[in-house]
């Protein structure tokens, strides 16, 4: 088993009391999981306190860095984190991140101070995986209620339920169970992870579609000087034709990532002949990305404008099957 870091970074897993606020830091959360005591090389250290709702793209990128220091390291990594936007954080560390060595992202939906708290549960199983050969190359993974998802794949499922991840298009990667790491599928990434950024702050806002839009939305998003946009399509990857317009005359002017709005969602080929169907999104420009969550293909874009890559990087990153 290699030797693992925890990083704490606030949320759920760290907060307590009758109406929970943080109060663990990277010691406490730790002491919290006796049986932890007893994993060699594992250490822990604080990078940040914040709930999940209140961490900024700046945040995750710090977050994503702490964590890439440590995997060059040769370490694996485990990154506890509010569940709000815990799934902005794992696909931007899957995105940046070239190594073998495991980065395992978890949470808690019930703070330390509940009853029936999930934390140490989860924190206990993610560790186990960070440390696993079986592990080794799969890229940032989402533990939770003794599940591995691939943060490509991942998305928050259930607001209240400890079970509140899933990966709707292909299910989980892997189980922990008993300390024991069990891998049944090896999610495909990036042949290249983008480069490491030095700051996250392009303007990119999420643009979804629906009956009755008339391409709106778009053209505000233009008007409001986005620097790329994540745009939610229809089933399949259908828009009105109004909508297609727009659709166009934004992916000529700033790189627009094509998602669409089922969580099983896939960009068709050839299906449909209306205007407006997934012929017209394929040839507008817009770079498709129906493997992942709008959130997720917004970290992408982030990513790729903050490393300057070019259109064909982003396209790649966007646009591996999961």
């Amino acid at each position: 088993m290699r030797g693992v870091t925890v990083i704490t970074t606030g949320g759920t897993i760290a907060m307590a009391g009758a109406r929970a606020t943080p109060a663990l830091d990277a010691d406490a959360l730790l002491a919290a999981v006796p049986q932890l005591a007893g994993v060699a090389g594992l250490r822990a250290r604080s990078v940040a306190a914040l709930p999940g709702a209140h961490v900024s793209a700046a945040d995750a990128l710090a977050i994503a860095r702490a964590a890439l220091d440590e995997t060059a390291a040769g370490r694996g990594v485990v990154i506890t984190h509010g569940t709000d936007t815990l799934e902005e954080t794992a696909v931007l560390c899957d995105v940046l991140h070239a190594g073998s060595e495991p980065i395992v992202v978890t949470g808690a939906i019930r703070p330390s101070s509940a009853a029936g708290a999930d934390g140490p549960a989860n924190l206990l199983d993610a560790v186990a995986a960070a440390g696993a050969s079986q592990a080794e190359g799969l890229g940032a993974l989402v533990a939770f209620a003794g599940e591995l998802h691939a943060a490509r794949a991942v998305r928050k499922v259930s607001s209240i339920s400890p079970a509140a991840f899933g990966s709707p298009a292909t299910g989980p990667v892997g189980t922990v169970a008993e300390g024991r790491v069990r891998v049944a599928a090896r999610p495909v990434r990036p042949a290249e992870p983008l480069p490491v950024p030095d700051a996250l702050d392009g303007h990119v806002p999420i643009v979804p579609t629906y009956l009755g839009d008339d391409g709106s939305g778009l053209r505000a998003a233009l008007r409001d000087g986005a620097d790329a946009i994540v745009f939610v399509a229809l089933g399949a990857g259908h828009v009105a034709p109004p909508v297609l317009a727009a659709l166009r005359e934004a992916a000529a002017a700033v790189p627009v990532a094509l998602t669409v709005r089922p969580e099983r969602g896939v960009l068709l080929h050839a299906t449909y002949g209306f205007v407006g169907g997934e012929g017209d999104l394929r040839a507008s420009g817009a770079l498709p990305a129906a493997g992942l969550s709008a959130q997720a293909a917004r970290m992408v874009l982030l990513a790729g404008l903050g490393a300057r890559a070019d259109r064909p990087a982003l396209a790649r990153a966007l646009d591996v099957q999961i």
